[in-house]
């Protein structure tokens, strides 16, 4: 069965890829999205397996290096947290798949971006099913690869390109840490193989490591290495840059990426080597502050945002430090379940927006959009279900898994101290802004009066590449409205995915809670999380004052108030607020200015030193030196050699003869 699961996507990579010419467009959605169904069904079967069975599993799939002590074998590791990410993956997948048969159906490309779609779900089922660290790495950079290509899939457009390279090359930083990680690990342990190292990290705690100069203490270097690439991978805060570009490929491919996939990964691997984050503390701080400034940065920026995927993108920023933040205080079980709910209905929303965008005309601009609710009223109600989940309000999935994280942080301030208290403060303020932010994205979309009268289509920035392959404007009307741009309700095809993922949104907080933050956790996750015996984050978090409980529900009810009175009340503040105070309004639509900043330190003097040696160093010195260059000298002192080269037999036997008296003259020289 976990072959299947595994491989059931790459065969329609494979299918999909050689053969969509052949099978056409239609037969390559077919085959990819029947088969991803039929691996996300087969996750389900495999979640409640494992989760009412034994614990951990391992299953051979081939040898893979055998190098001196480096020995590495292609192997499935299936547990419980295995269990859970094949869910989640493979539900988000399939249904992105179905819903992007819809989507996409002016496309003549379809057959690439289906493959895409399934080589990227493969990758991550290498990751998340990964029994060592190496073959973590291969899933790791594969999602980086399909990412890539997803995100820059309209190639035809430089603001894709350019996005899908920033995207790698920010991944790369992260990825470099990582590797070092990989390498240190293998260093103290001498094994790459998770049931090899678990055991035996005790033994590690305390040891110095001289790196750099300095002697670290061994575990604490290792684990902020590989937060490093966490931070790359889950877009945390300096190595973030990245996400909102990504909104450039297509709206399908941003629900998969940012929802339940590629920046979750970063989560993942800090709960799966939760053995070794656990004895060392001075990580789990810096993952506790980066993660708590992680989720009130990108919740300030995505407060003035207009695009609607940026705005989505920003509290998919922000809630991945939410789900730091619990790793980081040690309640593991908090942040999974967090990455549990937060993949259906951050789906939703993302999938809800590409039906407003199919519905506008390839419009994303909300400041075009108003009074859609009318017209669109299913995509309204699904809108509404996700930002309910999103916010926290009481009984939908959001609210049992974030407020668990924010209870969890002040629960730990006994032993966390600062750290603690700084994550809890940031993290109401965030539920604040996370209420307003999301609750002005609806208020701006579907109420109101409508302000997309004339000309709509031409402020998209999501779908202008249909225009590059040859799409006339009568194209983006899909269902034979001609010219009227009414917006109109998405077809069934789209609908489906945003009804299953509603009912995700609503009732996956309160069905899994007990599995995992309730009486069930121990039973349910066995070995694959591991909590130290002094940590006890799953007790304290319940005996937390009222006051905390309470928090969240008000920060969320005091968002939801500003958004409606701004913005259905009074809809002329927003815009006095930002001519009032113009610095904070640009510091935040400017996003903090880390583009321009990281711009000044790193590209621009990386352009400077590539623009010196092409013009200095290869124009002036290699090709323009002397009479005709060096380059030309080279040439004609190579030619003088070549003639040298004569072919004959005995003139090399006579050179070689020559090189034997000169070495035994020089022996019998120096030995006298």
């Amino acid at each position: 069965m976990y072959h299947l699961i595994v491989f059931l996507p790459l065969i329609g990579f494979l299918i999909a890829g050689l053969f969509g010419r052949l099978i056409g467009a239609r037969g390559s959605e077919i085959v990819t999205t029947s088969l991803l169904i039929v691996s996300a069904v087969l996750s389900w079967v495999a979640f409640f397996q494992v989760g009412l069975g034994s614990g951990t599993t391992r299953i051979q799939v081939a040898n893979w290096i055998s190098s001196g002590a480096l020995q590495v074998d292609w192997a499935f590791r299936i547990d419980t947290l295995t269990a859970v990410m094949l869910v989640v993956v493979n539900t988000v997948s399939s249904l992105v798949h179905l819903y992007s048969i819809g989507y996409m159906h002016e496309d003549p490309h379809r057959p690439r971006f289906f493959a895409y779609l399934s080589l990227f779900t493969f990758a991550m089922l290498m990751l998340v099913t990964a029994d060592n660290l190496v073959q973590m790495f291969f899933g790791w950079e594969g999602v980086g690869l399909a990412s890539y290509l997803l995100i820059g899939f309209w190639y035809q457009k430089p603001s894709a390109n350019a996005a899908a390279m920033k995207a790698f090359i920010v991944n790369r930083v992260g990825d470099f840490g990582f590797l070092l990680g990989i390498f240190l690990i293998f260093v103290l342990f001498g094994a790459v193989t998770f049931d090899s190292i678990f055991p035996r990290v005790g033994e590690m705690v305390g040891k110095p490591f001289h790196f750099l100069g300095y002697d670290w203490n061994a575990l604490t270097l290792t684990c902020l290495l590989l937060f490093m690439g966490a931070m790359g991978k889950s877009a945390q805060f300096l190595l973030h840059t990245w996400l909102p570009d990504a909104m450039e490929g297509p709206t399908p491919v941003s629900a998969l990426i940012h929802a339940a996939t590629m920046v979750t990964a970063g989560v993942f691997m800090v709960a799966r080597l939760s053995p070794i984050f656990e004895y060392a503390p001075v990580a789990l701080t810096v993952v506790v502050v980066i993660g708590a400034t992680t989720a009130f940065f990108a919740a300030t920026v995505g407060l003035v945002q207009n695009d609607i995927k940026r705005v989505i993108a920003y509290s998919t920023c922000s809630q991945l430090g939410y789900m730091f933040v619990a790793l980081g205080v040690g309640n593991y079980g908090a942040g999974i379940f967090h990455l549990f709910t937060h993949a259906f209905f951050k789906a939703l929303l993302f999938l809800g927006a590409g039906s407003v965008i199919h519905a506008m005309h390839h419009e994303q601009d909300m400041r075009h959009m108003g009074g859609l609710r009318k017209h669109i009223p299913f995509t309204a109600a699904a809108m509404t279900i996700g930002t309910l989940a999103l916010t926290g309000f009481p009984g939908f999935a959001g609210y049992f898994s974030k407020d668990a994280i924010i209870e969890s942080a002040y629960a730990s301030v006994a032993h966390g101290g600062f750290a603690s208290s700084y994550a809890f403060v940031l993290l109401v303020v965030a539920a604040c802004m996370t209420s307003f932010y999301s609750w002005r994205l609806y208020f701006m979309t579907f109420e109101g009066a409508p302000r997309w009268g004339h000309g709509h289509g031409s402020h998209g920035h999501d779908d202008q590449a249909h225009a590059a392959h040859g799409h006339d404007d009568h194209a983006h009307d899909d269902h034979g409205h001609g010219h009227d741009h009414t917006p109109h309700e998405s077809p069934w095809v789209m609908l489906l995915p945003l009804a299953l993922l509603s009912l995700g949104a609503v009732a996956a907080g309160y069905v899994f809670k007990e599995y995992f933050i309730g009486h069930d956790f121990e039973h349910f996750w066995k070995s694959a999380l591991f909590m130290g015996k002094d940590n006890h984050i799953l007790h304290t978090m319940h005996e937390v004052p009222g006051w905390v409980v309470w928090s969240p529900f008000v920060a969320m009810a005091i968002g939801f108030v500003l958004a409606y009175w701004m913005y259905v009340r009074r809809p002329d503040i927003p815009g006095r607020l930002a001519a009032a105070n113009p610095v904070l309004y640009r510091f935040l639509l400017n996003k903090w200015y880390f583009d321009e900043i990281y711009d000044f330190l790193f590209v621009r003097p990386a352009k400077w030193l590539g623009r010196f040696l092409w013009k200095k160093g290869d124009g002036f010195v290699i090709d323009g030196f002397g009479p005709d260059g060096v380059s030309a000298r080279v040439v004609d002192v190579t030619n003088r050699v070549v003639r040298l080269q004569t072919g004959y037999l005995y003139h090399y036997a006579f050179a070689m003869l020559i090189g034997v008296a000169g070495l035994v003259t020089w022996y019998l020289v120096t030995r006298g």
